[in-house]
């Protein structure tokens, strides 16, 4: 089997303002992994914007704790962990087309139908999967198969 996503370390998703939205379950593992409490570390390192809160980003777009990689890989967000099994990615090849500009840990030799089966399996795995439109990250709300 070909693997659909190796990832590169290149950071290129860590770079967009706004997209690292982040559930309860995110902000404990990651309060838990900056040892702060819940409240401190979303007054230190997070905003709300349209009632969701997110990680800020940096003057340069990237998100506050890049730096030549993640700072927290261990208490990253579940969006984070998802990349780039997203929504989008998995119903629409043209996004998956699009991706590969982008993500040099897409492997376009797998396909998209190969890049659904193993995303599909990786969201269920890691229980990345959301349900709650609104706190959740649009990307993760996937279909149930």
């Amino acid at each position: 089997m070909i693997e659909a996503f190796d990832c590169k370390r290149c950071g290129h998703c860590c770079q967009g303002e706004g997209g690292i939205i982040m559930t309860q379950k995110d902000r404990a593992r990651l309060a838990d992994h900056l040892g702060l409490s819940e409240e401190e570390m979303i007054l230190k390192f997070s905003e709300t914007v349209n009632g969701k809160i997110r990680l800020k980003s940096k003057e340069d777009g990237y998100c506050i704790f890049f730096d030549e990689g993640c700072g927290v890989h261990p208490g990253r967000p579940d969006i984070c962990r998802a990349w780039p099994f997203f929504r989008g990615n998995l119903i629409d090849k043209t996004s998956w087309e699009m991706i590969q500009d982008y993500c040099p840990g897409v492997n376009k030799d797998a396909g998209h139908e190969q890049f659904v089966i193993q995303g599909k399996k990786y969201i269920r795995a890691e229980g990345l999967r959301q349900h709650d439109p609104e706190v959740a990250p649009n990307a993760l709300i996937t279909e149930d198969d």
